[in-house]
């Protein structure tokens, strides 16, 4: 993932994230054109490491809505049923889904996906736009 990408999902600017990597808070690599990269799976780390959840200044409890952007920090699985986990800014998002919709999904640590929170279900995108 590309210097400005990471930005993206950190909520910072590509010159913060440059000096994390600078300062070596946050590995990264040189892609085929010299570029710094960082991987998926070490940016949902480095994310979930430096999350915490914000008080709510109203002193009231409220459900999530709508759709949230992260990457997959975690699957367990068995051969029915898997549970993927997503850090999506200071959020985690956790769903539990078929084994055979983590495969067409292709959903791997360090997947961008998208969750989608309707009531009780959350259902997991891919930016190809599978669900």
């Amino acid at each position: 993932m590309r210097i400005r990408d990471a930005a993206v999902f950190l909520g910072v600017s590509d010159d913060t994230v440059r000096r994390l990597v600078e300062a070596g808070t946050l590995p990264a690599t040189s892609d085929g054109a010299g570029r710094k990269v960082i991987d998926g799976y070490e940016l949902a780390r480095f994310a979930r490491e430096q999350s915490t959840t914000s008080p709510d200044p109203l002193g009231v409890h409220s459900s999530a809505r709508n759709r949230f952007v992260g990457l997959v920090t975690d699957i367990k699985r068995d051969t029915v049923m898997a549970q993927v986990e997503l850090q999506c800014g200071p959020f985690r998002v956790v769903s539990l889904m078929s084994s055979e919709a983590v495969d067409d999904l292709d959903l791997q640590l360090g997947s961008v996906a998208v969750a989608v929170v309707k009531s009780t279900t959350v259902i997991i995108e891919t930016p190809e736009g599978a669900s």
